[in-house]
């Protein structure tokens, strides 16, 4: 996620632990919200970097599939009344605002899927399940944070989860591949004659841009859904969700300029434009 935003100095030493990168649109998102959401997104969005960082480089599989079930026992202990303390933070923001346990442990599970083994081209179903863990879920926790209605609110984490994960998979194909690992589904890299993908022969193959393009057509209809949501819901509730919708549209929007041959340099949205969308959506 990348935004531009001027670093602003934390209020407390517990906040600045769970700060996101300061240039992050994340971060530039939750600086919008009231001193309260605004303390109780950063909780879960450390919550979320500390299994993340398990999955990610937690040493050997078998040490990350242990340390994730302890943090899934921490989860549980914690709706028990029983608070470790790397979950203490949670307390308030769950009593606060209604926040659900099964989306906590959406968020491992989603997790558990990179750590126990190497996403190599998922089928469509298998894609979805990982984008609804690792995104839709924590966009289910946020909503109720940022004080939307339940209905809508559950159907905007729904939708903008995928646009955002979607987006983050096609912009990330290279060095994803890099690391073994390959999220365009299987169904669609098959159209194009892989069968039995691998992420090299994949980021090789001269029709790739083929499978991009298809995923890229779905995070479009996503973002169309989101927007639909966001325009029919209270204004003050979704700023930070327009502002991450935003930004994260103009990365979708610079790799569909940019294309899919190789080489593909990394993208970055222009730095105007991204002060235009923290300025437009900054502003209730």
């Amino acid at each position: 996620m990348s935004a531009t935003a001027n670093p602003v100095s934390p209020e407390t030493t517990a906040e600045a632990s769970a700060l996101p990168a300061a240039g992050s649109s994340f971060y530039t998102a939750m600086r919008l919200l009231p001193k309260e959401r605004r303390e109780a997104m950063y909780a879960v969005y450390a919550f979320c970097r500390a299994v993340d960082d398990v999955a990610d480089d937690g040493g050997a599989r078998e040490v990350r599939s242990a340390e994730l079930a302890r943090w899934s026992a921490d989860i549980d202990a914690l709706y028990e009344g029983r608070v470790a303390a790397r979950v203490r933070d949670l307390v308030e923001p769950i009593t606060k605002y209604g926040l659900k346990r099964e989306d906590f442990h959406a968020v491992i599970d989603g997790m558990a899927m990179d750590a126990l083994e190497d996403i190599v081209a998922p089928d469509e179903a298998t894609l979805d399940l990982y984008c609804d863990r690792v995104a839709s879920a924590v966009g289910r926790l946020s909503v109720r944070i940022f004080g939307m209605p339940e209905a809508d609110g559950i159907c905007l984490a729904h939708h903008q989860g995928r646009a955002l994960q979607l987006t983050n998979i096609l912009r990330d194909i290279d060095e994803d591949a890099e690391r073994g690992r390959l999220y365009l589904p299987r169904e669609k890299l098959a159209l194009v004659g892989l069968t039995h993908p691998t992420p090299e022969a994949a980021m090789r193959h001269p029709r790739i841009g083929e499978v991009c393009a298809a995923v890229a057509a779905e995070a479009d209809a996503h973002y169309r859904a989101t927007w639909e949501i966001i325009a029919r819901s209270p204004r003050k509730a979704t700023k930070a969700a327009r502002l991450m919708a935003a930004a994260y549209r103009l990365y979708l929007d610079a790799l569909l300029k940019r294309g899919w041959q190789a080489p593909r340099p990394r993208v970055r949205p222009g730095k105007l434009s991204l002060i235009a969308v923290a300025l437009r959506h900054g502003i209730v």
